[in-house]
C-alpha cells in the first residue's frame, strides 16, 4: 500500500510539474473531489494569491482558518478585507479554550515554542484532517531550506499535501498579486516577510523575522 501511495504521488508530480499554478488547481478538482480537499490560509504575507486562484477555480471551496488567539489585528482585518473581496467561506478552527488560556498564562511561547505552536496549530488543524485527503498549502520553495526540499505533492502524517504554487517566485508573486488586483498585507510595508502570532514575529527577510533568536522557523504544521 505504501508503495502504491508513493508511486501514485510520484505520477502526480510528474503530471502537475508542467502546469501553471491555476492549472494545477484545476486539475486537482478533476482528480479528487471537493469533500476530499482540505484548504488552509494564515491569511499573512503570501496568502492572497492562493486564495485569488482558488476563489477563480472553485468558490464554493471553504478556507480554514487557524485562529490561535495571538495573530496581529493587521492580520485579523486582512482576512476580513480578502473574505469580503473574494466571497471567501472561511471557517475558524482554534485550540480548546483551557489549553489556549494555558498557553497564555504560561507564556508558553517564550520557554515552548514548539509545545505553543502544537496546542494552538497543529492539534486544531489534526482535529479537522480527518475525512479529508488532499492538504492545499501555499507554501514556496523560496521561503525556507525546508521548503526549498519539497515536491508539489508529498505523503506527510496521513494525507497528500498539495503546493501549487511551491515553485513561484517571489517576483512572480508579488507580480500576480499587483496584476489581480489585490492588497498585499499591511504589515509587509513594515519590513515583515513572514507574519505569524504577533510575540513570535517581527521584521525580517523571508522567515528570519519568525521566532526570533530561536532555530526554530516552522511552527510544525508542514513537518
Amino acid at each position: 500500500m505504501e508503495t502504491l501511495l508513493k508511486t501514485n504521488i510520484e505520477l502526480l508530480n510528474d503530471q502537475y510539474r508542467k502546469l501553471t499554478p491555476v492549472e494545477r488547481i484545476q486539475q486537482l478538482y478533476k482528480d479528487f473531489l471537493q469533500k476530499e480537499v482540505m484548504v488552509t490560509s494564515s491569511f499573512a504575507a503570501t496568502s492572497a494569491l492562493l486564495l485569488n486562484l482558488i476563489h477563480v477555480v472553485n468558490k464554493t471551496q471553504v478556507i480554514h482558518f487557524i485562529d490561535t488567539g495571538y495573530h496581529f489585528k493587521e492580520t485579523l482585518e486582512y482576512m476580513k478585507i480578502l473574505s469580503s473581496l473574494m466571497d471567501l467561506k472561511v471557517q475558524n478552527i482554534k485550540a480548546d479554550e483551557w489549553k489556549h488560556d494555558f498557553t497564555t498564562n504560561d507564556e508558553t511561547w517564550r520557554k515552548d515554542p514548539n509545545l505553543c505552536c502544537s496546542i494552538n496549530k497543529v492539534e486544531p488543524l489534526d482535529a479537522v484532517k480527518n475525512g479529508h485527503k488532499i492538504w492545499v498549502s501555499g507554501l514556496m520553495k523560496w521561503q525556507s531550506d525546508h521548503r526549498e526540499s519539497l515536491d508539489i505533492f508529498e505523503e506527510r502524517n496521513g494525507i497528500i499535501k498539495f503546493y501549487p504554487l511551491l515553485d513561484v517566485s517571489k517576483e512572480e508573486r508579488d507580480k500576480m498579486i499587483e496584476s489581480s488586483e489585490l492588497p498585499f498585507h499591511p504589515l509587509i510595508a513594515k519590513g515583515y516577510q513572514s507574519i505569524g502570532c504577533f510575540h513570535c514575529t517581527s521584521p525580517g527577510e523571508n522567515r528570519a523575522g519568525r521566532w526570533n533568536n530561536n532555530p526554530k522557523t516552522e511552527c510544525g504544521l508542514h513537518l
